[in-house]
């Protein structure tokens, strides 16, 4: 499950990692963002008629072919090992897979305090606190209208043994150096090729942080994340 992230990593070091054109405002508008939720728009890899691209879209995956993005509903995860099968996701994982850049994802751990349920949240973390991709999806819906709505989804995957303890669910983070492979549109053998990409990946090099609050949450919205996180609805 992933159910909030942080990209806290200042433009200008995320530019090295990023290929192709800027959606237009992003340079004049980008923040580092320590908490990004779903329904906010996300930055984005993606490859599109050969062409790289930088991207933002919704997260909240709306398929192409739905009739109403208002009333469709709109997970923010994806499990892997079902996404080629499931006609909600089929067509984004053969031709429409993203990069996602984050530094660091949230989990929500299960606990009794004084006889009271509790959810601790827990910050997971590159040692190094280098960017990663976190693995996803995007679509893009067209109403008659003319109107155009970008969303996207990130995948789970098994838990590693540092997430174990914590949730059942953990997001897919693409290796670097596979970026190419994993964006270009692909079919039959070459997309099932990318499935190990999309195993539990090693812990070695990470570190899970317990917290008290998530970054920028106030002690009213964090006791309502508390009661209710976001991995309880997302159907991931």
């Amino acid at each position: 499950m992933c159910g909030r992230y942080s990209l806290t990593t200042s433009l200008d070091k995320l530019l090295p990692r990023l290929r192709g054109p800027l959606p237009p405002g992003l340079a004049e508008h980008f923040a580092p963002r320590p908490q990004v939720r779903p329904g906010e728009p996300v930055l984005l890899q993606r490859q599109e008629h050969g062409q790289l691209q930088v991207a933002l879209a919704l997260w909240g995956f709306v398929p192409d072919w739905s009739r109403d993005p208002r009333t469709t509903r709109r997970p923010i995860n994806a499990r892997s090992e079902t996404v080629a099968e499931k006609p909600f996701f089929r067509g984004a994982w053969r031709h429409r897979r993203a990069l996602i850049p984050a530094d660091g994802f949230f989990e929500w751990q299960p606990r009794t305090v004084d006889g009271h349920p509790f959810k601790q949240p827990w910050l997971f973390r590159r040692r190094d606190r280098r960017t990663f991709w976190l693995g996803g999806l995007w679509d893009r819906w067209l109403g008659r209208d003319g109107g155009e709505l970008e969303s996207c989804v990130v995948l789970t995957t098994a838990p590693n043994d540092l997430l174990a303890r914590v949730h059942d669910r953990m997001p897919v983070v693409i290796p670097d150096g596979l970026e190419e492979a994993w964006l270009e549109s692909v079919d039959g053998p070459a997309l099932r090729a990318l499935e190990p990409l999309m195993a539990p990946w090693d812990p070695a090099a990470w570190e899970a942080v317990k917290l008290e609050r998530l970054p920028g949450e106030t002690a009213l919205q964090q006791l309502d994340l508390l009661a209710h996180p976001p991995g309880e609805t997302a159907g991931g």
